[in-house]
């Protein structure tokens, strides 16, 4: 008879087959990826102010064509033949003294609008609908991205962007509304310290609802997103440090 162990040489063990390839490996490279989920508060906030302050930017760089009495005045800036009667530095007083804080300030307001822009076009190009990535299946995601393109699509879905790109813009925003709430601050420290001198003229009532209100609501928003932003940044900077802290120790 042969032997148990004789069997075992001529009969030798089929070969162990390979692990096979964990699943969902597209899923996993996009979940390492830093991923930001854009403020529907801000992106709203953006929308509504850049407009605006390019308006004021073309009137301000465009003095005296743009002001009261001349070529470019009506209809486009008509408001202001209100408004530089109430801030003087907006008026022919600070433009005839030939003060540049009026303008010096409308160049800063263009490069944070640049800033603002540029997180917006990311949003927007960059920018996948949270419905298309939980719509079940590749192909229903796909086709719920695309039935929500444009700009109704991108006012009405929450949307992420992902990797550096998104990283890169939170930065750019973040700074810009560092920016607008520093030199808002500013506008009102200059009148503060200068003896209220552009819009001491003016009664309570009409400091209050034509001065006040209007430019508070550049402190306030641009406050909103610096604290939506930089705690996004903060507890991105906080998660990294602790990976960095377990790499080393492992």
């Amino acid at each position: 008879m042969v032997s148990t162990r004789q069997q075992k040489r001529d009969f030798p063990s089929p070969p162990r087959r390979s692990p096979s390839p964990p699943r969902n490996t597209t899923a996993t490279t996009t979940t390492n990826k830093w991923v930001h989920t854009p403020s529907t508060a801000i992106t709203l906030w953006l929308i509504f102010s850049i407009p605006l302050v390019l308006w004021d930017s073309g009137y301000v760089l465009l003095r005296p064509h743009s002001m009261p009495g001349n070529s470019l005045h009506s209809p486009l800036w008509t408001p202001y033949a209100l408004y530089g009667t109430i801030d003087y530095i907006y008026g022919w007083p600070a433009f005839n003294a030939r003060n540049g804080f009026t303008a010096a300030q409308t160049v800063l307001n263009l490069f944070e609008s640049a800033g603002y822009c540029y997180y917006l076009w990311v949003v927007y190009r960059y920018g996948v609908p949270v419905s298309a990535g939980s719509a079940g299946g590749r192909g229903r995601g796909k086709r719920a991205e695309k039935a929500e393109k444009g700009v109704l699509g991108f006012l009405k879905e929450e949307r992420i962007v992902a990797g550096r790109v998104a990283a890169t813009a939170l930065l750019i925003a973040y700074s810009a509304s560092v920016m607008t709430l520093g030199k808002t601050v500013l506008y009102w420290l200059n009148e503060a310290f200068s003896g209220f001198e552009n819009i001491g003229h003016n009664d309570i009532l009409t400091l209050i609802f034509l001065w006040i209100i209007p430019n508070g609501v550049w402190i306030i928003f641009p406050s909103y997103n610096i604290y939506v932003m930089g705690s996004e940044i903060a507890a991105s900077l906080e998660n990294s440090s602790v990976k960095g802290k377990r790499s080393k120790s492992s």
